[in-house]
């Protein structure tokens, strides 16, 4: 065998043996010389009664100790094994998000744990966020060179998780000169800042929500609150919706919006607001304003299980001030990309806040992610993101 090996402790295989393609360092029959093993390299994990589980990353400074790479215990792990499991990616995505406007690579549900990647047509922006897989990054971009005809390789590597795996935070081009990005939805094209914005500069797991308002939007006037650079607000608007306010607390991010407006020839119906959205919601309400449809996509309010209920708190408020500003008759989109706000628990802030907002509701759709982030079966931590579309009377 290629790799060393490392044993569960008696008792301690049940998740593994249930799918899940991580042990934690308190499962693991740990040695003092493991903890001198180099983070992310590629190691065997057998349970105490000689159960094979496969090849794993290891990193003996992460709670998250080992990530399953492959099933075969003997798998290498070089150039050719990466390049198959992108390519494979690349196969998958063409068949359910054709056309080069995807999240290509999608961490432990592409079999490539802790490695993110975000297609903007000849650009790709690269997360490693685990050990492993930023030292296997000179294959993985070799890999996306030979297989996709791009024209720059952006690293986003400066996400929380590569500083819990003990990793610096670094951005920069990996491939080429120039970072610049559109991302085409819709109709509408949108700048993207790779090197700058926010992750890798644009969220394509909200494609399927944004169809579904667009597809309510003629004649609507808009509020998308948490814009980002504007991608719900804007394509209502595309969409036939009479106004869109686009309010953020990134006045670059607006900058962008208003930047992909005007390219789409969609200026003269599009506003912006900077400020706290909180602020904002209420000082909309206070003047009296209501819209058709209000969109609040934040960003993730629960981002670990000791932020739980503080989390939900912030989305019960969001929704109570959101709520007044919806017309009767018209629609309030609510979204958590909170693994640690699973959907029962946000469902019953929602419903309770519109309850406290004295505004009656039915729930429409309920939303995920697209299918270009699949959802690991063994991993519930894939299925971060919830939606709930809700009709206000």
């Amino acid at each position: 065998m290629p790799h060393p090996l490392l044993r569960l402790k008696p008792g301690h295989d049940r998740r593994l043996k249930a799918g899940h393609p991580w042990a934690f360092s308190n499962e693991i029959a740990m040695a003092p010389e493991h903890r001198a093993w180099p983070a992310g390299a590629p190691v065997r994990i057998e349970g105490d009664g000689g159960w094979r589980y496969g090849t794993f990353m290891f990193n003996p400074h992460s709670l998250i100790a080992a990530r399953l790479l492959d099933r075969d215990p003997g798998a290498v792990i070089d150039g050719a094994w990466v390049r198959a499991r992108i390519a494979d990616a690349v196969a998958f995505r063409a068949r359910v998000a054709p056309g080069t406007q995807h999240r290509l690579v999608h961490a432990e549900a592409d079999r490539l744990p802790g490695l993110v990647v975000d297609r903007f047509g000849d650009v790709a922006v690269v997360q490693a966020n685990t050990a492993g897989i930023d030292r296997l990054l000179p294959q993985t971009v070799a890999a996306l060179l030979d297989l996709l005809p791009l024209r720059a390789v952006v690293a986003r590597n400066d996400s929380a998780a590569r500083l819990r795996e003990g990793l610096l935070q670094e951005v920069g081009l990996l491939h080429g000169t120039d970072a610049e990005a559109v991302a085409e939805e819709g109709g509408v094209r949108f700048p993207v800042d790779p090197l700058s914005g926010q992750k890798t500069g644009f969220f394509f797991d909200q494609r399927p929500n944004r169809d579904q308002i667009a597809s309510l939007a003629a004649g609507a006037r808009v509020l998308d609150v948490f814009c980002h650079t504007g991608a719900f607000g804007l394509r209502a608007v595309a969409a036939g919706a009479a106004a869109a306010l686009l309010v953020d607390s990134s006045q670059p991010a607006l900058d962008l919006a208003l930047r992909a407006a005007e390219a789409s020839g969609l200026g003269g119906r599009v506003s912006t607001r900077r400020g706290d959205a909180f602020d904002v919601m209420a000082a909309l309400a206070a003047d009296g304003e209501r819209f058709d449809i209000v969109v609040c996509d934040p960003p993730a309010f629960a981002k670990s299980r000791k932020d739980q209920d503080a989390g939900l708190r912030a989305y019960h408020r969001m929704t109570r001030l959101a709520a007044p500003l919806v017309q009767p008759g018209g629609f309030l989109f609510v979204a958590s990309c909170s693994h640690h706000a699973p959907l029962d628990l946000f469902t019953a802030q929602v419903s309770s806040a519109i309850l406290r907002a004295r505004r009656e509701a039915r729930i429409v759709h309920t939303g995920a992610a697209g299918p270009d982030h699949p959802v690991h079966p063994g991993l519930p931590e894939s299925a971060y993101l919830k939606s709930l579309l809700l009709n206000l009377s």
